[in-house]
């Protein structure tokens, strides 16, 4: 029987519903509404799509959201003074700068930029502060994707407490956060990687098995405990059509949108795992809408925390 679906397209609109009056009571009593300032440096054809889907999805929540270019050649600084000034606005609550930065502002632009971020403003949840907040469990602004999952995973009433949950991915945007909002809620949770010893049998243990790897259809029917929830957390464009034949059925609809438009977007996780999972997140309509609307809660969060202040 195939795996019953996780909406996170769902959920994501129940979560924008939800933040409607908090956002609506903020702008009464702040006399403007919350405001999140995204810093895009350079031309990355999928960071132009992600903060393209950001500035709508704010707008329709009533949130404003403001764009503060910077030039592909130009230098960290021109990012880190952009992050000043929005630290220093009164009228600026969220502060996000787009990932990836252009190679040449150099290796540890990244670093350089979330350790100037103002941790009370740092609605992706990366900055040291905040890190350290979620290490010890204590409240603060938590990365907006593994946030999401575990808004998904209660929503739909997957147990968490007592469950054996496997973490493939160890990145400090997904993976390492995911296993400690995993652990915080009493789960006995392993990060699997490139170099874990036989991955797919160490996946199989999993009660809840998360993907956060970035390749297209790595996670197969073997890795998969029969019954397990299996949250995919993979956006891989791809426009081999011999992958994409590989990765779908040939009567699947979605081989007729490759056809018109070169590429399609697929998850870690291969369709066939529907027959053996107990529950699935769908690639796309599953995790990414749950980001987007992790930011804005993150947003409304940072605002109603800076009123109180």
């Amino acid at each position: 029987m195939a795996a019953r679906i996780l909406d996170g397209t769902a959920a994501a609109q129940a979560i924008r519903a939800e933040l409607a009056p908090r956002v609506r009571a903020f702008t009464e009593r702040a006399g403007r509404t919350p405001r999140l300032g995204i810093v895009l440096a350079g031309h990355d054809p999928g960071s132009e799509i992600y903060v393209r889907n950001k500035l709508k999805t704010a707008g329709e929540a009533g949130i404003v959201a403001e764009l503060v270019r910077i030039p592909e050649e130009a230098p960290v600084e021109e990012v880190l003074a952009a992050v000043a000034a929005l630290n220093a606005r009164r009228d600026a609550d969220g502060i996000l700068v787009q990932s990836p930065l252009p190679e040449a502002m150099g290796a540890d632009a990244e670093t350089r930029v979330l350790d100037a971020i103002d941790p009370a403003k740092d609605v992706d949840g990366f900055t040291p502060a905040n890190v350290g907040r979620l290490v010890q469990n204590r409240p603060g602004l938590v990365a907006c994707t593994p946030a999401g999952i575990m808004e998904l995973l209660s929503r739909e009433q997957v147990a968490i407490q007592g469950a054996r949950a496997v973490v493939i991915g160890r990145s400090d945007i997904v993976g390492k956060p995911m296993a400690l909002l995993l652990l915080h809620r009493h789960a006995t949770v392993t990060i699997c990687h490139s170099r874990t010893r036989d991955l797919p049998a160490v996946a199989r243990t999993a009660d809840i098995l998360v993907a956060a790897i970035g390749r297209p259809g790595f996670v197969t029917p073997e890795f998969v405990k029969p019954g397990a929830v299996v949250v995919d957390v993979g956006i891989n464009s791809v426009s081999d059509e011999a992958l994409v034949r590989r990765l779908l059925p040939p009567d699947s609809p979605r081989l007729a949108a490759f056809a018109k438009r070169g590429s399609l977007t697929v998850g870690d996780v291969h369709p066939s795992v529907s027959e053996v999972a107990g529950a699935l997140t769908p690639v796309p309509g599953g995790v990414g809408p749950l980001t987007i609307a992790m930011l804005l809660a993150n947003t409304v969060a940072a605002a109603e925390a800076r009123l109180r202040a």
